[in-house]
């Protein structure tokens, strides 16, 4: 099993780099950053400088705001930098973010244009590496300029920049098996919805490019309820309660709420959503629904809880526990001491 971590909210450069070398010690295998409140690139090209091993990557980027050209410069860039350690993770959010947010257009379905995104990208790192005429022509992207001037050149460590989508409904989750390296899925997600309609479909994407299902990762990022005594326990519980609250108004992640029976909860969920009731969403969280989203336990207790939840369904995990970064900080020592034996029986699941 490979062991991801994701670092959100760092306060400075000299805490990013700090944690970055922590992690990297440690043994995790890889190293995210979140498209949310920050950009998700820059980081990796700060920890470029501070690590040695570890895979660096965007968990996930948004894709429509930026052209694939954009985003091939990033990434080729951060490849060589990182010296061939760069992952690129792409998603789609959701109309709303893309529209009020970002000032992007909305395609309709999303899922054909981001297939054309990822062609584009393949055709653009393609042109970077061997110098080929670009002549790649789609309904949304096209790349047919070039010139040695705006051609960054090969990338030293091979010019295949290893390419993730987040996925949750069938169509991406298809896409993950036909062009991707692997598949990132949505924390608001369930071992069940793994085995019933993820593999399904990442399989019948597999099978559509000639390819064997063991040449995608599967990278889950369980909701993590832990802590160091029973109040911390409970106050991670109740913070990841209300992230459940908040993901689960959002009508693309239906299909989980649906699959178990919550539908009507998602429905009361989306109206207190559009009516700005943050603040009484959690309550329409029960612990049933906690307890099948969310994996709990101390850290001790968590490789075999994990190993229950997820063993033959995955083959990356990413730890995202509850407290944010900020209130990690004054621990974080005592932290990485106690994930480091603990990080290691994951890697034996």
């Amino acid at each position: 099993m490979r062991i991801e971590a994701t670092i959100t909210d760092p306060p400075n450069l000299q805490e990013l780099s700090r944690h970055g070398r922590r992690l990297d010690e440690i043994g995790f295998d890889t190293i995210l950053f979140t498209e949310a409140g920050h950009d998700p690139f820059l980081p990796a090209m700060t920890l470029a400088e501070h690590t040695e091993r570890t895979q660096l990557g965007t968990g996930i980027a948004i894709a429509f705001p930026r052209s694939p050209f954009v985003t091939a410069q990033i990434a080729w860039d951060l490849q060589r930098y990182t010296g061939g350690r760069f992952l690129l993770g792409l998603g789609t959010q959701v109309k709303g973010h893309n529209e009020r947010r970002y000032s992007t257009p909305w395609p309709s379905p999303p899922g054909p244009r981001l297939r054309e995104y990822i062609l584009c990208l393949r055709a653009i790192f393609e042109t970077f590496q061997t110098g080929a005429r670009p002549e790649f022509v789609g309904e949304h992207y096209q790349f047919t300029l070039d010139s040695p001037f705006f051609n960054p050149g090969p990338n030293p460590d091979g010019g295949r920049v290893p390419l993730y989508v987040s996925a949750v409904n069938r169509y991406n989750c298809c896409l993950a098996g036909e062009l991707c390296d692997g598949i990132r899925m949505h924390p608001l997600n369930t071992a069940r919805y793994i085995e019933e309609v993820i593999r399904p479909a990442v399989s019948e994407g597999a099978r559509k490019a000639g390819r064997e299902l063991s040449e995608i990762d599967f990278a889950v990022n369980p909701f993590v309820i832990t802590g160091e005594d029973a109040e911390a326990l409970a106050q991670s519980r109740e913070l990841i309660r209300r992230h459940i609250s908040f993901y689960a108004a959002t009508r693309a992640y239906s299909g989980v709420m649906d699959l178990h029976g919550w539908g009507k909860e998602a429905a009361a969920l989306v109206r207190l959503s559009t009516q700005g009731r943050w603040d009484d969403m959690p309550a329409l969280v029960t612990d049933e629904m906690l307890d099948e989203l969310a994996v709990s336990g101390s850290l001790e207790e968590l490789p075999a809880k994990l190993e229950e939840r997820f063993a033959g369904l995955v083959t990356s995990i990413n730890l995202v526990f509850g407290p944010p970064y900020a209130e990690l900080q004054e621990r974080q020592r005592g932290m990485f001491e106690s994930l480091e034996p603990i990080m290691q029986a994951l890697k034996q699941i």
